[in-house]
C-alpha cells in the first residue's frame, strides 16, 4: 500500500510584501532552559516582542546589555529555534515557535478538567437535594435521570471542546513544523549578520578569502575564479585593498576585522542587514568611518538594516524609527526625531540622561535619571501593553499611565 504524504505550503501573507514591509516580527518569545528536573529553570531573554521594519529603512534597537537585543536579531536570522511566536522575511514565514499553542493544548484540558469536577459536584447536589424533596419514587427516578441527562451532555460537550482545541492546535504546530523545515535558502540567503565581536566571529586559522566565501560554499558556488573575484570587489567595497585575501585575521586592527566581516556579510548580496552593535568594540575615529560606511553601503545597495545598539547618539544618526528594549520587552517604540523629542516612557528618559555632551559646562549641570521600575509604575491592578499613544509612537503602559503621557504630549 502507497502512502501519499500531505501538500502543504510555506505560510505566505502577500498584505505584508503590499505594505512594503520587508520583515515582520509577531509576539516572539525566546526562552532559555537551564539545568534539569526540579533544579531546571527558564531565563525569559525575549518576551512578546513585536515590530515591522519597512523596506530600505533602519531600525534601531537600543537597550543596557543583557535586555534581550543580540538575543532578538539572532533569533531573527534563525540562529536559534525561537520559542513562541512567528518571523516573516518578505511574507514568508521563516521562523515559528510551538510553545505557544502547546501550552494552549495544555490549559484548555487543565480548564476543562477542572470544569468537568466542578459539573459533577453540582450535579450530586441536585441530586442530592432532590432525595430530600421528592418522596416519590417513580417520579425521582425521572427527575435524578433528567439531571443525568443535563450533565452529561454538559460535560461531553466541555470535551468536545478540549478536543477540537487539541486538534486545532495539532494542526498549526503541523504547519509551524512544516514551514520551519521547508525555509528557501536562497531567501535566507538575503538576510545576513553582521556580528559584534569582530576579533571573536573570524575564524583565526583561516583566510580572509576563505573566511568570506565561506557564504558562497553553502549556497552551492564553488567556481574558483568567479567566488576570488567576488571576494575583491566585496573587500574593494568595504574599503579594503583586494591583496589583503590571502591574509590571516590576526594581521589586522579591529576596524579592519570589522570591515571583513561587513565584507562577509556583502558577498552575499543581502536585502536585509542585522547589525549587532558593529561599533562598540572600537575606538571612537573608528566609529565614525564604520557608520559612514554603512550609511553608504545603505544607499548604494538599497540595504534594510536593523542597527543594535546601546548608545543612542549614534542611533539617533544612522537610524529612521528606534525600539527601546527593556528586560526583553520593548518599552517604547518611535521615529528617531519623535523619541529624542518626547521621550514618554521612564526608562528612555534613563537612557537619554546618560548621553554625555562634549561640553565640560553643561556636562557638570546634566541631570542623570535614575529608572526604578518598582517606583515608577504600579502594575498590581492592570498590567501594561504597548499601545500607540500618537501615530507612530508606541509605549508600554497601562490606562493610567497612557492618560498621564497623552497630558504631556499635549503641553508639548
Amino acid at each position: 500500500m502507497r502512502i501519499f504524504k500531505e501538500k502543504r505550503s510555506v505560510t505566505y501573507r502577500p498584505e505584508l510584501v503590499e505594505n512594503n514591509i520587508e520583515l515582520s516580527v509577531r509576539h516572539l518569545k525566546q526562552f532559555f532552559k537551564f539545568g534539569h528536573g526540579k533544579n531546571a529553570f527558564i531565563t525569559k531573554a525575549v518576551h512578546d516582542v513585536s515590530f515591522d521594519i519597512k523596506k530600505g529603512e533602519c531600525f534601531g534597537v537600543v537597550g543596557e546589555s543583557g535586555c534581550g537585543k543580540t538575543t532578538t536579531g539572532r533569533s531573527l536570522i534563525r540562529l536559534y529555534n525561537i520559542t513562541s511566536g512567528s518571523v516573516y522575511f518578505k511574507g514568508y514565514r521563516i521562523s515559528a515557535g510551538k510553545r505557544w499553542n502547546e501550552k494552549e493544548i495544555k490549559w484548555s484540558r487543565i480548564k476543562g478538567n477542572r470544569k468537568i469536577k466542578e459539573l459533577k459536584v453540582e450535579q450530586a447536589d441536585r441530586i442530592k437535594a432532590l432525595n430530600d424533596e421528592v418522596s416519590d419514587q417513580a417520579l425521582l427516578a425521572r427527575e435524578i435521570e433528567k439531571v443525568n441527562k443535563e450533565y452529561a451532555k454538559k460535560i461531553a460537550d466541555i470535551k468536545k471542546h478540549i478536543a477540537d482545541v487539541k486538534k486545532e492546535q495539532k494542526e498549526i504546530i503541523k504547519q509551524i513544523t512544516y514551514d520551519t523545515r521547508h525555509v528557501d535558502k536562497k531567501l535566507m540567503s538575503k538576510m545576513q549578520m553582521i556580528f559584534q565581536d569582530p576579533v571573536d566571529s573570524l575564524d583565526p586559522r583561516m583566510t580572509v578569502e576563505d573566511i568570506i566565501q565561506e557564504g558562497l560554499h553553502i549556497q552551492g558556488h564553488y567556481n574558483r575564479f568567479e567566488n576570488s573575484q567576488k571576494v575583491k570587489d566585496a573587500l574593494v567595497k568595504v574599503g579594503l585593498l583586494p591583496e589583503y585575501s590571502s591574509r590571516y585575521p590576526h594581521e589586522f586592527s579591529g576596524g579592519q576585522r570589522q570591515r571583513i566581516g561587513i565584507a562577509r556579510a556583502l558577498i552575499m548580496n543581502p536585502d536585509f542587514l542585522i547589525c549587532d552593535e558593529p561599533i562598540s568594540a572600537l575606538d571612537v575615529s573608528i566609529r565614525a568611518q564604520i557608520i559612514n560606511l554603512l550609511n553608504n553601503l545603505k544607499e548604494e545597495m538599497g540595504l534594510t538594516i536593523m542597527f543594535i545598539a546601546h548608545d543612542l547618539s549614534v542611533v539617533k544618526y544612522f537610524c529612521d524609527r528606534i525600539a527601546v528594549m527593556y528586560f526583553g520587552k520593548i518599552v517604547e517604540l518611535a521615529t528617531s526625531d519623535e523619541l529624542f523629542k518626547h521621550p514618554l516612557h521612564p526608562y528612555t528618559r534613563a537612557l537619554l540622561s546618560a548621553i554625555p555632551k562634549p561640553d565640560p559646562y553643561t556636562e557638570k549641570k546634566r541631570q542623570r535619571y535614575v529608572y526604578n521600575p518598582s517606583q515608577e509604575h504600579d502594575y498590581s491592578k492592570e498590567a501594561p501593553s504597548l499601545v500607540e499613544i500618537v501615530p507612530g509612537h508606541f509605549v508600554m503602559a497601562n490606562s493610567e499611565e497612557i492618560a498621564k503621557y497623552k497630558k504631556e504630549l499635549k503641553k508639548d
